[in-house]
């Protein structure tokens, strides 16, 4: 089968992952023909926007994106385009897989957890402003809406994956009426999964949980900010944020990105981790219902990772981008 896809290549070392992803998609026998669009500091040059319409349309039409790492300028210039792009394509679930890999050094092993994130409200609204000088206010939004839509993302992704918890984390103690409704409304959706265990921890008894023994949890159910820190605390567990792949879906549209940064420093040298990327791509072959070549290139690369011969820099290696690219590909198992 041939399937159309968007792909934005990103800034930074963007384009060097993007090209190595495809290499492994293409030697895995996926036939993509890909809409690659560009956002961010690029659009912006080319057409006056972080985040032109024609991406928007492209994703619209496709339902389905590859996306590489766009810069986020801090405190000036534009707004954060994944912030854009979850707005305007309500892609109301950030789901962050968390998973040991072999060969990797890292604080804990076996670990097997998943994150997921509510991506459109909470204090990444955006509603703030200055009411005197000095004094600036931002206003964290909860709606029973938005908390009933990622609740059941959460107990259907439980139930799909075979998982049997899955835990609310909030500060309900501080934040009463927002994190309560939170709580209150993913319990009433909790009611039609019996088979599936819900409790609720305070986010920074989590925090603390995941740092003395991560299989304490199973799924991790956040508001926003929260489930933005803890994803990336999550990602420390097994390596770091260029080994853990991301996906923001919606109900008609979801985008699969490396959740790591653009890392300017290092663009244009060949030295870029690819594999967040490449495994943000199996789990994009996963959700379209290719699991057969998904789980190919998952166990390619963990087997690569275990010969521990064709690493890039940040791994203790010395292999280029496309070195690692070509080391998968060559390891793929056969159909």
């Amino acid at each position: 089968m041939e399937y159309r896809f968007t792909l934005i290549p990103g800034d930074g070392i963007g384009p060097e992952v993007t090209a190595a992803t495809r290499e492994v998609l293409r030697a895995a026998g996926l036939r993509i023909e890909w809409e690659i669009h560009d956002a961010g500091q690029v659009a912006v040059e080319q057409t006056g926007s972080p985040l032109p319409d024609a991406v928007l349309d492209s994703i619209r039409r496709n339902r389905i994106a590859l996306k590489g790492p766009v810069t986020t300028p801090v405190g000036k210039g534009f707004s954060s385009v994944n912030v854009g792009l979850r707005k305007a394509l309500n892609l109301y679930a950030c789901l962050r897989p968390v998973r040991s890999l072999p060969g990797v050094a890292s604080p804990w092993r076996d670990v097997d957890l998943v994150i997921i994130r509510e991506n459109t409200e909470g204090l990444y609204s955006g509603l703030e402003h200055v009411v005197a000088p000095g004094v600036a206010v931002a206003v964290k939004i909860i709606t029973r809406e938005a908390s009933r839509a990622i609740a059941r993302f959460a107990f259907e992704h439980a139930k799909a994956e075979g998982r049997h918890r899955v835990t609310i984390a909030h500060k309900a103690s501080v934040m009463r009426l927002g994190d309560g409704l939170f709580i209150d409304t993913v319990r009433e959706v909790a009611a039609d999964y019996p088979f599936i265990v819900t409790d609720a921890v305070e986010v920074d008894n989590v925090a603390l949980q995941l740092a003395q023994d991560p299989s304490a949890f199973d799924v991790l159910l956040l508001e926003n900010l929260f489930g933005d820190i803890v994803s990336d605390l999550g990602a420390g567990l097994v390596g770091g944020l260029g080994l853990v792949p991301g996906a923001n879906i919606g109900d008609t549209a979801a985008v699969f990105e490396a959740v790591h940064g653009s890392a300017p420093d290092i663009a244009g040298k060949g030295r870029a981790n690819p594999i967040a990327l490449m495994l943000s791509a199996a789990m994009m072959l996963h959700h379209i219902g290719e699991r057969r070549q998904a789980t190919r290139i998952r166990e390619s690369i963990a087997t690569v990772l275990a010969a521990g011969r064709t690493l890039t820099p940040d791994l203790g290696g010395s292999a280029s981008t496309m070195d690692v690219a070509a080391a998968i590909a060559d390891a793929l198992p056969r159909t």
